[in-house]
């Protein structure tokens, strides 16, 4: 899987402000910014990151997916 296809499939479902990926095919890390993050806790936000994977992370597509998890205001207040 390529970064993009991966960013596609996250942005797909999940209406993020600001999204960016790296990795090697395998192991990603990311930064994500969302309004659906908003009175979230870190596990939730994940799982919500997670879900819009579905099935990729069971069947290995997505081996390992590191995440920065922000809603807009903390993401605001982290450019300042």
């Amino acid at each position: 899987m390529t970064a993009q296809e991966l960013q596609s499939i996250i942005a797909a479902g999940l209406a993020c402000e600001h999204l960016t990926l790296e990795g090697d095919g395998r192991h990603w890390s990311a930064v994500i910014v969302a309004d659906a993050f908003e009175g979230k806790r870190l596990i939730q936000r994940h799982q919500r990151v997670y879900a819009t994977l579905g099935a990729r992370m069971h069947t290995d597509e997505v081996h390992a997916l590191s995440m920065k998890t922000y809603t807009p205001a903390e993401w605001a207040a982290l450019a300042r």
